[in-house]
């Protein structure tokens, strides 16, 4: 069951996942400015209005936006790194070999080496097996003479939200994924109705260009 509500600003900025008893409680103080989605994600029913003899009952939306503006601009806050979201920026697909591979196979790979100062960041990390990590060792690509089959970049607030990789309603991925911009490379998956990762280098030719921004 699809248990989190995506959670909007009034202009339609993601600001979080939430859950359905916070999203309950968003409506009932009538915060929801506007809300989305196919069907309701739930419909939560509470007691009887004994003068009316109607049952109270609260429709909750797989998407709410909220009353009231921002403090900062969303858009500036840059998504937070982790292993699990580059793999998936990176389909899962090695940056100097262009070979698809498990999780459990792929490492966090500094473009500009840690050991000389390159930081832990979305422009300087990319996916790669141990293998190619292993022979890059300590240098750049250059130096390595391993150029990088596609660029690494920094998702949009959108895509953020798909690669946390939740267990997403076809409606909401689908209004997050309209939302993608050119350069990601979850767009080319969203226009090809693909979730899972694929071998580029298989199936395109154009994996660099799409990567990149």
């Amino acid at each position: 069951m699809h248990s989190h509500v995506l959670q909007l600003d009034i202009q339609g900025t993601p600001q979080a996942w939430i859950s359905l008893e916070q999203a309950v409680l968003h409506y009932a103080t009538g915060s929801v400015a506007w809300e989305d989605g196919a069907l309701p994600l739930a419909t939560l029913r509470g007691g009887f209005n004994v003068a009316r003899g109607v049952q109270s009952r609260i429709e909750v939306a797989p998407i709410i936006a909220l009353r009231g503006a921002s403090k900062i601009n969303l858009f500036d806050v840059v998504p937070g790194v982790t292993k699990a979201k580059l793999l998936r920026r990176d389909r899962h697909t090695c940056a100097y070999c262009a070979q698809v591979f498990a999780d459990r196979d792929l490492q966090c790979e500094h473009v500009m080496p840690e050991s000389r100062g390159g930081p832990w960041s979305w422009t300087n990390l990319v996916s790669a097996c141990a293998v190619c990590n292993n022979r890059k060792a300590a240098r750049t690509p250059e130096e390595a003479g391993m150029p990088l089959v596609y660029l690494p970049y920094v998702p949009s607030r959108f895509e953020s939200f798909l690669l946390e990789g939740r267990n997403i309603r076809a409606d909401v991925h689908e209004w997050l994924a309209k939302r993608l911009p050119r350069g990601s490379r979850l767009q080319w998956c969203h226009a090809h109705k693909e979730k899972s990762p694929l071998p580029f280098n298989q199936r395109t030719a154009g994996f660099a260009l799409c990567g990149s921004r």
